[in-house]
Order: C-alpha cells, then structure tokens, then sequence
C-alpha cells in the first residue's frame, strides 16, 4: 500500500497543488476570458434537483464594486485580498418560497461545490484562490442588499500567488475521513482460504460509517426531493 505522501502525488495535479495563499501579486489581472471562465465552471457543478442555488457578485481593482467591497473586509484578510486580482462575494438561495417549500437544505452544499468547481478552474489558468469569511457580513449585505431568499456566505480572492505553498500542508488521514460518526458494523464473513480486502478507510479499531436515524431531538428541514446532476 502506497503511503500518504505518494498518493497526495497521485491525485490530479490541479487537486494536489492547489492552496490558498496568503498573498497576491497586485500585477495579477483577470481579464474578462478569464472571469468568465471562472464562472463558466462554476456555472456546470451539479445540484440537487438541478437548482444551481447559487450566485456571485464579482469585483476587480478599478471596479466600482471593488471600492464597495474593501470597506466590509476584516483586517485580517484586507491586508492580502486587497491585492487579489478578483474578488467574490457567494451568494446561496436558501429561501425559495415556492409551494411545499421554504427552506432549502441542499443551497449550502451545493454552493461549495459550485465553488470548488471554480478553484480548480482558477488553478488550471495559473492562478490561486483563497476563500475566506473575514469580512463584516451584516455590512456587506447592507451594502449589496441580495434580492429576497438569497444570502451572502463567504468571499473569494482570486489572483497570481505572491508565494509559494507551505512545504507542511497538514491533512487528516483517509482513515480519519472515515471514522466518524458510526459505530463498528460486525465483522464480515470472510469464505475460508480468503484474505480480506482491506480498503482506504480500514484500519484495526476504526468506527465505520453506518446508516440510521438521527440523533433524537434533531430537526430536519427538507427541500424537494430531486437527483444530484
């Protein structure tokens, strides 16, 4: 079995050298091509039901809506998104007010992965994206005032690096991804003169993954029913 390291070098490049730096360089433009690539991969992530509950307030240096953004961050993350050559605000429809429905459950989830969809996007043109939430959020909704059922998430920066990658990018284990919540299932039966299979996930000891209802007292908000595509 391959270690850790080795297969973090087997995932596809654009995954495995992804980061979120720190700092931009102020020289790193994203052009129109480029801002609508971004978006265009944004634009095919799937959701459930095929709701794309998800939307972006986009903003460069020179923008009239880069000036309204700059006042909302935090100092924290003003003293490197600033330089970013993008800045987004995510915006997820988690109201829908349609009949039978008000809450969507899946607008958040499906907002990420609209997100993620962008970063690689971002780093296969060359560039980095760092997303935060350092920012003043009842602000920047006053100031962008989302149309009704919709609400701000988090930002964007995205830009050239000014940087390199931490040599020591800590990331919990396959095992670890794997071992929480659920109890040990009973041991399969293995047909003798068979050796069991051991996967990514198993390891002596590990709790696996397990079906069941939740947890009592919990409370479930549902949105229609509808297939990931």
């Amino acid at each position: 079995m391959r270690s850790a390291p080795e297969l973090a070098t087997a995932i596809h490049p654009l995954l495995a050298g992804r980061f979120s730096p720190s700092m931009f360089d102020p020289s790193g433009t994203v052009d129109d091509e480029t801002l609508g690539l971004l978006l265009e991969a944004a634009r095919w992530a799937p959701s459930a039901g095929n709701s794309q509950p998800w939307g972006f307030f986009p903003a460069r240096p020179g923008e009239p809506g880069h000036a309204r953004l700059l006042p909302h961050l935090a100092p924290s993350s003003a003293r490197w998104a600033a330089d970013a050559g993008l800045l987004l605000v995510t915006l997820t429809r988690r109201w829908v007010e349609e009949p039978g429905i008000v809450y969507s459950e899946f607008a958040d989830y499906d907002l990420g992965q609209a997100v993620a969809h962008l970063s690689v996007q971002a780093q296969s043109l060359g560039l980095a994206a760092h997303q935060f939430r350092a920012f003043d959020h009842d602000g920047l909704t006053a100031e962008l005032r989302p149309s009704p059922g919709w609400e701000i998430v988090t930002m964007i920066a995205v830009g050239r690096a000014a940087e390199d990658p931490s040599p020591s990018r800590a990331r919990r284990t396959v095992a670890d991804l794997c071992s929480a919540p659920g109890t040990s299932p009973p041991a399969p039966d293995i047909p003798a003169g068979r050796a069991p299979v051991l996967r990514a996930c198993d390891r002596p000891g590990a709790p696996r993954l397990s079906g069941g209802p939740p947890p009592a007292g919990a409370r479930w908000r549902r949105s229609s029913p509808g297939r990931v595509r």
